[in-house]
């Protein structure tokens, strides 16, 4: 990364010691002789009328009021440098503005009598050709961090009113107001068609991910960090067809796959083991997947492994045959665990299958909406999420696990450090449930064949 040369005085920038002062005469050269690169006529997009629509459904839910969603601000992520932005969700899905460059910006909804409100979006317009900013400001300029679309091109691009972001109205801010925000995750649990192919997508590009990730094993086993080599190898993927990761990779070899959300990815990778695998690809318009396989690492499943992994996919096996409209949203969680709890019990591991402790070894629920966020709609309120029922275009994850500690002397000492979890994304159909992630295999034999052609070709 390069060292500024200089920074702008304005309060609201970083100052370096460092800077040198810039005089008049390079000042006044600096705005001058630059061609007008104004953006093509055609950047509404794609989006911009389902936006329009879902923000018409917010606006009906809060007659009258004022409503603020922010994209969010830049975060520090040490001294001068911030973290890459993503703006805020349901921000960009009411806008389907997704850049880095949204940092700061806000949608108010105003109130507009009988038509329900008016949507304006305040902006940061296009750093201007005059003045310091453009080139001195290491945050905003677009010198440093790329061009901005001026207010013009950004009511083309997304059909609302922009002006000048300034001081903002008082009103129900997504950020602070707990209703709000819960309308908002409760507006998105169904989606659209055109989410859907979004969420396909990044299904699909998760995909091709894994089968980068079985091709690089030989590279990763011998590295003493293979974990991280893998971690590296699907950030690739998600970068080159996305915008990222949609969350941090697991890549939990051995018995770093009993850590439920193992990141740190520091290990090496032992061909006696087997390697948990959680990561999706983002989309450029932010929809994330969420898949998990487990792997064996010397591309055959022993025979304790593999029973691990049969108990488990027989869990999942029995959650996604519970997926259907007007079912109970926790059902696909009861189904799985009582085939994991009848596995324990035929084990000898619990002496029966009743009560719940069976969630020493499982731990955490069996899925989670999917969209936007990884762990889609938080904010819902339960009688509309967890307590609530399945409904038609919902995309939603199903994902048991066993997590066999190293040091749980309850368990025989060829279980302990073994965890297994299978995850597979769906979309809820009038029929039942549609798998999105059926490109992976999931049985130990296929995924034993699919490791063998990937490995060898």
């Amino acid at each position: 990364m390069n060292e500024p040369a200089n920074e702008p005085a304005a309060t609201a920038l970083r100052t370096v010691s460092h800077d040198l002062p810039i005089t008049p005469e390079f000042e006044r050269f600096m705005a001058g002789g630059w061609a007008a690169t104004p953006l093509p006529g055609d950047i509404r997009l794609p989006v911009a009328d389902l936006a329009a629509a879902r923000r018409a459904k917010l606006s009906a839910r809060f007659p009258g009021e004022r409503l603020l969603v922010p994209a969010g601000e830049l975060t520090v992520r040490s001294n001068d440098c911030d973290h890459r932005f993503r703006p805020h969700s349901a921000y960009a899905w009411l806008t389907g503005l997704t850049g880095e460059e949204q940092a700061g910006h806000v949608l108010v909804m105003e109130p507009d009598g009988p038509r329900g409100h008016e949507a304006v979006l305040h902006l940061r317009p296009r750093s201007p050709r005059v003045g310091e900013e453009f080139y001195r400001d290491r945050r905003y300029g677009e010198f440093w961090v790329g061009r901005r679309p001026d207010l013009a091109e950004a009511e083309r691009m997304t059909g609302i009113r922009c002006t000048a972001l300034g001081s903002l109205p008082p009103g129900r801010d997504a950020s602070t107001d707990a209703e709000l925000a819960s309308v908002l995750s409760e507006l998105r649990l169904v989606k659209d068609a055109w989410e859907v192919e979004q969420l396909q997508l990044a299904v699909d590009h998760t995909a091709a991910g894994f089968e980068d990730v079985v091709r690089a094993l030989p590279r990763a086993l011998a590295h003493p960090r293979g974990e991280r080599w893998i971690e590296g190898v699907f950030g690739l993927r998600a970068r080159a067809e996305g915008n990222g990761t949609g969350y941090e990779t697991i890549a939990a070899s051995g018995a770093h796959a009993c850590v439920l959300h193992w990141i740190r990815n520091d290990g090496p990778l032992n061909p006696d083991e087997l390697l948990l695998l959680d990561a999706g690809v983002e989309t450029d318009t932010l929809y994330t997947a969420d898949i998990t396989r487990t792997l064996p690492l010397s591309g055959r499943f022993s025979p304790v492994q593999r029973q691990v992994y049969e108990l488990v996919l027989a869990a999942q096996e029995a959650g996604i045959a519970a997926l259907k409209p007007g079912a109970s949203f926790r059902d696909f969680h009861r189904a799985g665990m009582r085939v994991i709890a009848e596995g324990l019990a035929d084990w000898g591991v619990l002496a029966d299958a009743e009560g719940d402790f069976h969630r020493r070894y499982t731990l955490c629920s069996s899925g989670h909406m999917l969209g936007l966020d990884v762990h889609d709609c938080a904010q819902a309120r339960a009688d509309a999420y967890l307590d609530g029922v399945l409904e038609e275009g919902q995309v939603l994850t199903v994902e048991p696990g066993l997590y066999l500690q190293p040091d749980d002397e309850t368990l025989p000492p060829e279980l302990r450090g073994i965890g297994v979890r299978i995850e597979d994304d769906l979309v809820i159909t009038a029929e039942g449930a549609r798998l999105m992630s059926g490109a992976l295999p999931r049985t130990p034999d296929a995924i034993e064949a699919w490791m063998g052609e990937l490995l060898a070709g």
